[in-house]
């Protein structure tokens, strides 16, 4: 498909919502109508080859959440920082979103926090989201028009269409609350609308979810990859009644996923195995958890494991986004500022072609040159590998001996001119106690390397380019995991938590995770949420939307009533509606990000000309993100409601309460 993409904007949002183009490029044979006919969309979706083209659109969007070809983000990392798990670090831009309680207002959308060459994403939730929902619509306006169409394959349209649109909108509620309902394309732009409460958006979402697993087949069924299927509904399905406090069913539908859907978590190494970038200078012994995680192996057959990925490998640059994980994600270690013990650099990045090259001390192929847009907390690097009081030393997802971690420390000083040469890099000079490095925010962080390193075959290629990075891996085009069954594990362990607290098979749903692992900590006793959010974190980093999952757990306890690993309980009318940054009160997902984060802990300091002294802060109002003011603004005939805290918020804000009204207000202009 030639590429139809629409610029869209938050101060269009009105005419965004009256679209019925889709926005996105695709360049799969099926999907090449005449690009003429995208005046007339009647003439587009019409047929059912045009409804193929549209759900392609669909699914090829839902991934550029994970996947942003863009030099120094990920969309992804800004759900990320927004939890206990990681920061902002680029510590040399002006803008870098540390100090959230302060720089993150309804206004802060003006063209600095939205460019991607900043540090954050925040506004392209947003947009995107929207647009993804438009897309969704689209499929749903049409397919009653197609003639010739029988109701069972009209159906299975809808319950993908439906797929989309609720993947959407569960992320939106969590990420920015109560939220406009867009369910219909119009003829002409609506500037009326009003907010419509989450609560009523959840609802809706899961009567849509219901008929999705009732309509869309199984991936056997189905055939192609990537597309939508049954599995992948009843995960969401469960999500959306854990979010409307239906947990009897969300856990039936785990139930049915993991005994009687076919899956099976992945307990041997199989598939293809790659053996990293450099495997003089970092080796992998093969291991279950580093295939699992291999791109080449996501997808294939053999791998009863995933439910629905993300095809994104190949050489079509329409189809497919790079993934710079390893530019992104990884520590800036390749300039002065950090030094071997004798003050000289400690790495260099030396051309393959050259009498100084060494393929053991070849850093920039193994671990890439990374710039560090963003990194791991302390938390993520260290007690949450705790268990029972213990460190898991033989959890292979915390794994520096087989490969599938780094350590600071697994790094040896390359710079032959060095009398260090060959040692592990240290972070203090044992003889005098002076810090060797001057900026460890975005220079001194382990890696789950695992998770992030892909081959970059033009890199690879690149042997004697003259532009300083020979051979450096920045990541590369990969297939991702959308869901697994290890997921399917820790929602029903969840939805069990909230049924019964005390019910001992909790911690089989977890241990069966953890064994897979090799881990040596295995849960005993009651589990309490903070354990199986813990899991979470160890077993589906950077691919659940972390921010999210957190706040949707956080409803969750104020629902159910049920206690966090501190014993605070939460009140459902008032967990949301806090602020201040002190350490009591707030949401669950507050009170995660004050005890396990940098943040509110105040400035830190860096030893560094030039670079700022970052303070980070979260606010319990944070808990929501502010609605763009542009949208509030463009609304000219209606009033959006702002979220609790933030400049323009109004109790009296009229809201709809049920989705049913909202949708029949989008008629009225």
């Amino acid at each position: 498909m030639k590429n139809i993409t629409r610029q869209l904007n938050r101060t269009a949002f009105a005419l965004l919502m009256g679209a019925t183009l889709l926005g996105s490029s695709c360049s799969r044979d099926f999907l090449n109508p005449d690009p003429l006919s995208f005046y007339e969309p009647g003439s587009t979706f019409n047929t059912k080859s045009g409804l193929e083209a549209a759900m392609a659109i669909n699914d090829r969007h839902l991934k550029l959440y994970w996947m942003t070809d863009h030099n120094e983000m990920l969309s992804l990392g800004t759900e990320y920082i927004f939890s206990e798990l990681m920061v902002a670090s680029a510590t040399d831009k002006r803008t870098m979103l540390a100090d959230v309680a302060n720089m993150l207002t309804p206004t802060s959308d003006d063209g600095t926090a939205n460019n991607l060459d900043r540090t954050n994403s925040l506004w392209y939730f947003w947009d995107e989201t929207y647009n993804g929902i438009r897309n969704a619509n689209t499929i749903l306006h049409y397919v009653d028009q197609v003639q010739g169409l029988d109701e069972v394959t009209k159906n299975r349209f809808k319950g993908q269409a439906y797929f989309h649109r609720s993947f959407r909108y569960l992320a939106l509620v969590f990420q920015y609350g109560d939220v406009p309902l867009v369910t219909k394309l119009l003829e002409v732009p609506k500037q009326n609308y009003r907010t419509t409460e989450r609560e009523a958006i959840l609802k809706m979402i899961t009567r849509d979810m219901e008929l999705a697993v009732e309509w869309v087949p199984n991936q056997s069924e189905i055939g192609l990859i990537g597309m939508v299927n049954k599995g992948a509904c009843r995960m969401l399905l469960a999500k959306c009644y854990l979010a409307t406090g239906e947990y009897e069913k969300a856990k039936e539908q785990t139930d049915i996923l993991i005994n009687q859907s076919g899956y099976a978590l992945m307990q041997n190494t199989f598939g293809t195995f790659n053996d990293g970038g450099e495997p003089q200078t970092w080796p992998i012994t093969r291991n279950v958890i580093w295939d699992l995680h291999r791109a080449e192996n996501k997808l294939i057959s053999t791998n009863k494991e995933v439910i629905m990925g993300m095809p994104n490998r190949g050489s079509d640059a329409e189809s497919f986004v790079k993934m710079l994980t390893m530019r992104v994600l990884y520590p800036f270690v390749f300039d002065n500022r950090l030094q071997a013990k004798d003050g000289r650099q400690a790495l260099l990045n030396i051309r393959r072609n050259t009498t100084d090259y060494n393929a053991k001390y070849d850093y920039m192929r193994a671990f890439g040159r990374g710039i560090a847009t963003f990194r791991p907390t302390r938390f993520h690097m260290t007690n949450l590998w705790r268990v029972n009081g213990v460190m898991d030393e033989t959890d292979l997802r915390h794994s520096s001996s087989t490969g599938n971690w780094i350590r600071m420390e697994d790094y040896k000083v390359n710079n032959k001119a060095s009398t260090e040469f060959g040692k592990p890099l240290a972070l203090f000079n044992p003889d005098n106690g002076n810090l060797l490095c001057s900026d460890t925010i975005r220079r001194w962080f382990d890696v789950p390397h695992y998770k992030l390193y892909m081959d970059d075959p033009i890199a690879e290629a690149n042997i004697v380019g003259s532009d300083g990075h020979r051979g450096a891996t920045n990541g590369g085009n990969a297939d991702w995991y959308l869901y697994r069954l290890a997921e399917a594990y820790l929602l029903r362990a969840e939805a069990k938590f909230y049924i019964n607290p005390s019910d001992p098979t909790i911690k089989d749903d977890l241990n069966a995770i953890r064994q897979r692992a090799q881990c040596s900590q295995l849960y005993q006793g009651a589990v309490t949420i903070g354990d199986i959010m813990n899991e979470r974190a160890r077993e589906l980093y950077w691919e659940e939307w972390r921010n999210v999952e957190l706040k949707r757990v956080s409803l969750c306890l104020a629902r159910s009533g049920r206690p966090d690993e501190w014993g605070n309980t939460y009140s459902l009318a008032t967990f949301d509606k806090q602020t201040g940054t002190d350490p009591a009160g707030g949401s669950y997902w507050y009170q995660r990000i004050v005890h396990y984060s940098m943040y509110n802990k105040g400035p830190v300091e860096i030893n560094a000309p030039g670079i700022s002294k970052p303070n980070y802060t979260m606010d319990k109002k944070n808990m929501y993100w502010p609605i763009p003011n542009a949208a509030i603004t463009s609304n000219i005939n209606g009033q959006l409601s702002q979220n609790y805290g933030y400049t323009g918020y109004n109790a009296a804000t009229p809201k709809w309460d049920n989705w049913e009204d909202a949708v029949a207000d989008e008629s009225t202009f």
